[in-house]
């Protein structure tokens, strides 16, 4: 059976995904996905690996980075991570087994998951919380803050401990993402507000390019220290690993380089003992992706689950399979996914015809924000 590769489609699609098909001469079709914001690089690798032996994983991940004289970032990573979860797909439907049997084997049956309440600017997060209890989540996560200046007011950061403390009552569990929009200065001041709060763990404190400013800060707190959806490889990892910065790591599997290099990073962060939970906003083959890794990683402690996410307008996390069933929450868990390959069935004509129309319109930006005297703030 024929695993040379045959075609490479690329499909945009509502809300503002990316998602990849390849198919090979014997005709199996593997699925992957990417992010809007490296559709062109995606086209790039489909010229180079038009032909190429799609058995062969860890080659074409291996000449995808390392063959140019510029690697790495977020465009070349992301574009690799929809081809590498595709090759994997296929490889798992060609043997007729898992992608976590080809990693090994899992450790789970079922992987912890949590939702998302408050939106980009965080409000009714009471009431949102009170609907992802009902759903089944047992944890949460929001953005702790709007736009706030270099140094602000501190009674800016009031409203944020008001939430916590408000969603903690309702006894769920609640991750806290500053998504680099405080500058040290109030950063380390929201950490130490909500310390008595315990909240779950505490995300991007700080922009990703300030290692050892999150370092300083984590060692301030007993709060759990997540970050790395802005990191693309092991090695972007390595001085928050050696510098003690981080207690959770947070890989995403569409823009770090797909499962190969997901599943490396899983084992070089439990080297310096610290747990995995993978950054996951987007689309069901990037949480398929995941889910392959967390089933597997003995140091995986919860994934993101971006179901009725603020940003997914004009589709939904459901909005493309075939099976919804296979990401039923039950007690804060969705079970690992026993299918072959991914474990999903995408509904391939409706994404084609979707795509087809989306295509011409404007594709998605994150939002710019600006203080009231004009300037630049941190989205």
């Amino acid at each position: 059976m024929s695993s040379r590769i045959d075609k490479i489609e690329i499909f945009r699609l509502p809300p503002r995904w990316l998602f990849i098909r390849v198919e090979t001469e014997s005709g199996i079709v593997g699925w992957g996905e990417s992010s809007l914001e490296v559709e062109g690089a995606s086209y790039a690798l489909r010229e180079t690996f038009l032909g190429w032996d799609g058995d062969k994983i860890q080659d074409i991940w291996q000449h995808a980075y390392r063959s140019r004289f510029y690697r790495g970032g977020p465009v070349l990573m992301s574009a690799l991570s929809g081809l590498d979860i595709a090759l994997w797909d296929i490889k798992g439907k060609k043997l007729g087994v898992p992608i976590w049997q080809l990693l090994g084997g899992k450790v789970r049956d079922r992987v912890k998951v949590y939702g998302w309440i408050g939106g980009d600017s965080p409000q009714a997060v009471v009431e949102g919380a009170a609907v992802r209890k009902a759903q089944g989540f047992t944890a949460v996560k929001m953005n702790g803050t709007g736009a706030v200046d270099w140094i602000d007011s501190p009674s800016q950061l009031d409203d944020t401990v008001s939430r916590v403390r408000d969603v903690r009552a309702l006894g769920l569990d609640v991750g806290v993402d500053f998504h680099g929009r405080l500058h040290k200065g109030m950063a380390k001041q929201l950490a130490k507000m909500l310390e008595p709060l315990r909240p779950m763990f505490i995300e991007e404190p700080l922009l990703p390019t300030q290692p050892e400013e999150i370092a300083d800060l984590s060692h301030t707190v007993s709060t759990p220290i997540a970050l790395g959806e802005r990191l693309y490889t092991r090695h972007d990892f390595r001085p928050y690993l050696e510098r003690r910065a981080i207690d959770i790591a947070q890989p995403d599997v569409s823009h770090c380089g797909g499962i190969s290099e997901l599943h490396r990073i899983a084992s070089l962060t439990e080297t310096y003992d610290v747990a995995l939970a993978p950054h996951c906003p987007l689309g069901p083959i990037a949480l398929a992706a995941c889910m392959q890794v967390d089933a597997t990683a003995p140091n995986f402690v919860i994934q993101e689950m971006s179901w009725q996410i603020h940003y997914n307008k004009g589709a939904d996390l459901f909005s493309y399979l075939v099976h919804t069933s296979v990401f039923t929450i039950k007690e804060g868990y969705v079970d690992v996914m026993n299918g072959t390959g991914l474990g999903i069935d995408i509904n391939e004509a409706l994404v084609r015809g979707i795509s087809a129309e989306y295509v011409k319109e404007k594709a998605w930006r994150n939002d710019v924000w600006t203080g009231p005297d004009g300037s630049l703030r941190e989205w």
